[in-house]
């Protein structure tokens, strides 16, 4: 899937970093990422999203070619683990994410490596008080 705009340039980028950083194919990229901007979106106060949305560009892009996340697995044990204690403490919450990750053959450990090229990711393009906005949901 190619994004349309100068904006989804953004979305290829950050895509092209998962990819490269998590070693994961392309489809598991966007959808991991749309996975986690879906939690923030569903999580945050609309004011504070739309401060992601606007420094990162995509996003919403981005969630609707998420698969759809909810249903309960074995992945809530893995993802439970993967949290490993307080050490990653917010993946607990990730647990909503079961099904999407199940169709994209991810575990919670994969998804958890996402969390930090994404926050880097966004610092980059808003700055270290949007990237806060991102981690305090993500809990990182």
């Amino acid at each position: 899937m190619k994004f349309s705009t100068e904006r989804g340039n953004v979305m290829e980028e950050l895509i092209g970093l998962l990819v490269k950083q998590v070693n994961v194919n392309e489809s598991q990229a966007k959808g991991g990422a749309g996975l986690l901007f879906k939690l923030a979106k569903d999580k945050l106060a609309s004011g504070d999203f739309s401060k992601i949305a606007s420094a990162v560009g995509g996003v919403d892009e981005l969630i609707k070619s998420a698969p759809k996340a909810g249903g309960a697995s074995k992945l809530l044990g893995s993802l439970a683990s993967a949290a490993g204690g307080d050490k990653l403490g917010g993946l607990g919450q990730l647990a909503s994410l079961a099904g999407g990750l199940k169709s994209l053959n991810l575990s919670g450990d994969t998804l958890s490596r996402f969390i930090p090229v994404i926050l880097g990711f966004v610092q980059g393009r808003g700055g270290s008080a949007v990237k806060d906005i991102l981690a305090s949901v993500l809990k990182v």
